[in-house]
């Protein structure tokens, strides 16, 4: 994927995915490679979790329009790597948390 044309969203806007969409199969091995590799980044990457989720619901019956999807979110990734959340070690650190007893009322 390296060198492909980068996307501004990691979906198509209002596409909906289907699990008998009449295409061709994919590779199983491949598909599940890539969904494993995408929630492992999920852990820094918040923004792909809907997309990433939505697309490991078709593991069973997958086809190559879903394998599309998947390689767009790459293309996604390749255009956003500035974004994401940086885990940095510190010393002396110390958790800081807010709830609200009431929910809002």
């Amino acid at each position: 994927m390296n060198g492909g044309k980068p996307v501004t969203t990691p979906l198509v806007v209002n596409e909906k995915q289907q699990k008998d969409d009449g295409a061709q199969e994919a590779d199983a091995s491949r598909y599940k490679s890539l969904i494993g590799s995408l929630l492992y980044l999920t852990a820094t990457r918040p923004d792909i979790m809907y997309a990433t989720s939505l697309l490991s619901r078709f593991m069973q019956k997958l086809s190559q329009i879903h394998y599309g999807v998947g390689k767009r979110i790459l293309r996604y990734l390749q255009g956003t790597k500035e974004f994401g959340i940086w885990y940095k070690t510190m010393t002396n650190s110390r958790m800081i948390g807010y709830t609200d007893s009431d929910w809002a009322g």
